[in-house]
């Protein structure tokens, strides 16, 4: 995920280098974020400046090496403007993998392997939820606390997909998953059976003359 826009955000309180950006981003984001990597924070720095969005400036040090301090210019204040105003989609659309191995359980036509995949989910989530609970009872920023209880609200959103799923794939005793089980040849073998006309004597398809 870039992270471009929220270096703009720390560099509007004043110019920083990129240990003291580090640690700044690291802060605000909050623990469920994790650490950030320092070779990535540079590169989205370079990116930065070679799009003029910010400055940099080598400081030199009595003892250390140099320093480079990054400052937002103006056109980086409006880019960060720009990011602000306008809608925020879902990052990963509904492209998600969970989604993608609920629909093989189910077209697998196995209750046991839906029932499997759903329960080790739940599994997954409901430990996710105490993580963030437990996160989130830590927290001392208000800030950090507001990104932990939405995080938990996406958690919870998941375990209710889970519970509905389970609910679709056990209902009728399974039925609906013998129904889904249909391979694509016997699918089409069906559609073919079922758009011809009846024969002669009215009990089944037509045979071709030949």
């Amino acid at each position: 995920m870039a992270i471009q826009h929220a270096v703009l955000a720390l560099l509007v309180r004043g110019p920083s280098y990129g240990d003291e950006l580090k640690s700044a981003f690291e802060a605000a984001a909050g623990p469920q974020w994790g650490p950030l990597d320092i070779g990535y924070l540079y590169q989205i720095l370079d990116r930065l400046s070679r799009d003029s969005l910010v400055v940099a400036e080598r400081q030199a040090q009595q003892v250390k090496p140099d320093r480079v301090v990054y400052q937002i210019t103006p056109a980086g204040r409006a880019e960060l403007g720009r990011w602000l105003d306008e809608l925020s989609p879902r990052s990963g659309g509904f492209r998600d993998d969970f989604f993608r191995k609920v629909t093989a359980a189910a077209r697998s036509g196995s209750a046991q392997t839906a029932r499997t995949v759903l329960s080790n989910q739940r599994g997954y989530l409901l430990r996710e939820l105490r993580n963030l609970d437990g996160l989130r009872r830590q927290a001392a920023d208000a800030v950090v606390g507001l990104l932990l209880a939405a995080a938990s609200r996406h958690v919870e959103a998941d375990l209710a997909f889970v519970n509905d799923a389970e609910a679709v794939s056990s209902a009728d005793g399974g039925a609906l998953l013998a129904t889904l089980a249909v391979t694509p040849s016997e699918a089409g073998s069906s559609a073919v059976d079922a758009s011809s006309p009846p024969s002669a004597d009215g009990t089944g398809p037509a045979h071709a003359a030949g």
